[in-house]
């Protein structure tokens, strides 16, 4: 109808994500992305270093816990905004990204209480927020591109109170 070649079709959606890396959008979101890891590494190497030494045993604790969290995120953060730089420039492929090696890892976290959180130093906090933020974006946005780009894949929906019920029939029953 309007001259569109279904074959190429594949091609033409696996171009968007292609498309945005090369937009001004990802400029931006790559300058902040770049910008946040530098003032955070300055914080951890200068004044968050210094500030530690104030710090309770229980705060020391959750500190380098939620420090390494940040970190985790900062390097996750940084991957990915580097592999899609080298995707729009023709450095990586579009079944490299397909194929997962410019995505986002899952991270765990760990959950340190709010009263002890809120005493860790401000700069510390507003900087762990920041990043959290932005791998949350980052990862919103990989989730846009791929489905978008048709490269998600199924999953499907489990429910952990069944498997978990399962599991336990399962052992129970072999007992008899």
């Amino acid at each position: 109808m309007f001259g569109i070649n279904r074959e190429w079709e594949p091609w033409r959606a696996a171009s968007f994500g292609l498309e945005f890396v090369r937009s001004e959008a990802f400029s931006a979101l790559f300058e902040e992305g770049m910008e946040l890891v530098e003032e955070a590494v300055g914080y951890l190497d200068g004044p968050g270093r210094n500030e530690c030494t104030a710090l309770t045993p229980e705060q020391t604790t959750s500190y380098a816990e939620e420090s390494v969290q940040l970190t985790r995120r900062l390097v996750q953060i940084t991957g990915w905004l580097l592999a899609q730089r080298a995707l729009a420039e023709g450095r990586a492929s579009v079944e490299d990204a397909a194929a997962g090696r410019t995505h986002l890892l899952p991270l765990k976290t760990v959950e340190t209480p709010d009263a002890l959180f809120d005493s860790l130093p401000a700069a510390f906090r507003a900087l762990s927020g920041l990043t959290a933020r932005l791998y949350t974006r980052i990862q919103h946005l990989q989730d846009l591109l791929l489905e978008a780009d048709g490269f998600m894949p199924d999953v499907a929906v489990t429910n952990p109170v069944a498997e978990q019920r399962g599991l336990l029939e399962k052992a129970f029953a072999h007992r008899h």
